[in-house]
């Protein structure tokens, strides 16, 4: 029976591994597939402009999507990336604006908050045992008032913070190569997803990552503590989430107290149609990347083409569930 159960194991790996790379490449063809339809539906998609805009918009979308797929390859779900996001960004402005602190502690208080509140989500999950859809619910809540009561429901700008607006609209791509002015905020992203690809695959948070994804209790009875690693990955995830609060409130020089709500579902879309399986336990930060360019170039493509916001909604609404959807035929086939 035992030597079944481990001639079957390799099986099943390869057979993960198989459907991962292939959703992968389905995900970059239908990529490639938006961007040929609308180049054609309208000559204005792939100006020079344009395709900058989609990148810089995909830089704060990506950032907040490699958070949730580090929550999500662990079987849980973070809905609270959005208003986290937001509340960095307003207490980035408390520091800067409201103190008058020097920019590098600006950056670090972002870090620094998004890991705390990482870190509570965690521990809601980790020591109350709350469920995670409900426990990030919650601090989705906290952190979407307490946005608004520090800032007393008002904006808070950084004119008064020289520099703090080149973090993500600034090029020093471009300052080198004059024909490439890709945004700062791209490039930020691309150090980000490095960084969490180098943690998911070559450190022991990332095996532990992995594994309480696909069988924690498996990884409870061999020793582990299990509630510290998963403190430690929502953690990160948050960590990371400030960074994205750093580039969204960089790309309009503000932090704005009402925004917030609404990304944490594109996020979770990006990383379903990259291949990481909701159930947890599979995932890939590559794949988070193609999906998180497929919802830009698609917001940007229905935009560009006049189609109404609302209509942008459904169709976002639509992307999530078929996501979803495909994610258990996969399984089902494994």
């Amino acid at each position: 029976m035992s030597q079944t159960i481990e001639a079957t194991q390799p099986r099943q790996k390869k057979a993960l591994i198989s459907s991962g790379a292939q959703q992968r490449l389905l995900a970059f063809a239908s990529l490639i597939v938006l961007l040929i339809v609308f180049s054609i539906a309208s000559p204005n998609f792939m100006q020079t402009s344009n395709m900058i805009a989609i990148l810089q918009a995909t830089s704060v979308n990506g950032v907040l999507a490699v958070a949730a797929t580090l929550v999500i390859i662990t079987g849980g779900i973070d809905l609270s990336v959005g208003t986290m996001m937001t509340f960095t960004a307003v207490m980035t402005g408390v520091v800067l604006t409201y103190l008058g602190m020097p920019l590098p502690l600006g950056v670090v208080t972002a870090i620094a908050t998004g890991a705390f509140c990482g870190f509570c989500s965690g521990t809601f999950i980790a020591k109350m045992k709350i469920p995670p859809f409900i426990a990030t619910l919650g601090m989705m809540l906290i952190l979407k008032g307490l946005s608004l009561v520090i800032s007393g429901t008002r904006p808070i700008y950084f004119n008064d913070t020289p520099g703090f607006d080149l973090i993500s609209r600034g090029s020093l791509i471009g300052e080198i190569i004059p024909a490439l002015p890709i945004p700062n905020g791209v490039l930020i992203l691309f150090i980000v997803a490095i960084a969490a690809s180098y943690v998911l695959s070559n450190t022991v948070l990332g095996r532990y990552t992995f594994a309480l994804g696909s069988n924690e209790e498996a990884v409870r009875l061999s020793g582990v503590n299990t509630d510290r690693w998963k403190m430690a990955v929502y953690a990160l995830a948050g960590g990371i989430v400030g960074i994205g609060g750093l580039l969204i409130a960089s790309r309009l020089n503000s932090a704005q107290p009402a925004l917030g709500l609404g990304y944490e579902l594109e996020a979770i879309a990006a990383v379903v149609i990259g291949g990481t399986s909701l159930s947890g336990g599979r995932g890939t930060i590559l794949g988070t990347l193609i999906g998180a360019l497929i919802m830009a170039v698609l917001t940007n493509g229905l935009r560009v083409l006049s189609v109404a916001q609302e209509w942008q909604t459904v169709v976002t609404g639509v992307i999530i569930i078929l996501a979803v959807y495909a994610d258990m035929l996969r399984r089902r086939k494994v």
